[in-house]
């Protein structure tokens, strides 16, 4: 279902052709993680929600991939996260941005910003740099899904704390995000969502899931998790 989503993403001129070689190696990863949402991604998705609620300036980027996928649990987080939605694309033509606006829109999303740019993420060259200084550009805290690894560690370069969803555990992309949940991104997002509401207003609770988070201890778990599916070694992480 999720390939069709992409397929039919591609074919409408929303998804990249590079959006789908993209999607096959997640696939990759997602097989030895056993395709399930590991406890590992559970509490990264519950210090995500912490990071979104503390946030002052909080924005959701939403690249093709994500457009097509799940755009509607893109717009809910944001909403619940009262975040800023912004598009920011790779390969970006205005037809493209325009289309992914307009899904957006579809799904409830009030201001979708990104088509105008006024302002570039320092140390990102071509469009993958452009942003708007209303959203990304003066944000405190990003979440970026499906995103590569310069434009996240130029965010973090930034000052900004980064959240990514990413089924890549070696990725400069997790390995430089603030918060890295390993996860497939239409249950990653569910999932933020879902925390948030759950710890909303409880600033104790809210702390805690930040404390429970060490992020290169979580990738590790995940990496020996992954390792254990394959049979390289013994030791196993708890999943649910």
């Amino acid at each position: 279902m999720l390939r069709e989503s992409l397929v039919r993403g591609f074919a409408d001129g929303i998804v990249a052709q590079q959006g789908l070689i993209a999607h096959g190696r997640g696939e990759m990863f997602y097989y030895l993680l056993g395709e399930r949402t590991i406890r590992e991604a559970r509490i990264a998705s519950r210090a995500a929600a912490a990071l979104l609620l503390k946030a002052e300036r909080p924005v959701i980027s939403v690249n093709g991939n994500v457009a097509a996928l799940c755009p509607k649990a893109a717009v809910t987080l944001a909403n619940a996260a009262s975040a800023k939605v912004e598009v920011g694309l790779f390969h970006r033509s205005d037809e493209r941005l325009s289309k992914i606006q307009a899904v957006l829109e579809r799904e409830g999303a009030t201001q979708v910003l990104g088509f105008l740019p006024d302002e570039r993420i320092p140390g990102l060259e071509g469009s993958r740099g452009l942003c708007t200084r209303e959203g990304i550009f003066t944000s405190d805290v990003v979440l970026v899904a499906l995103e590569d690894g310069d434009r996240t560690e130029a965010l973090v370069r930034m000052g900004k704390k980064v959240i990514a969803i990413d089924l890549n555990p070696f990725s400069r992309t997790a390995r430089s995000a603030t918060v890295a949940i390993i996860d497939e991104v239409t249950e990653a997002l569910p999932l933020i969502t879902g925390s948030l509401e759950e710890i909303r207003g409880d600033s104790d609770e809210i702390d805690r899931a930040l404390e429970r988070y060490n992020r290169e201890e979580n990738l590790g778990a995940v990496m020996r998790l992954m390792a254990s599916n394959l049979g390289i070694e013994s030791s196993e992480s708890s999943h649910g």
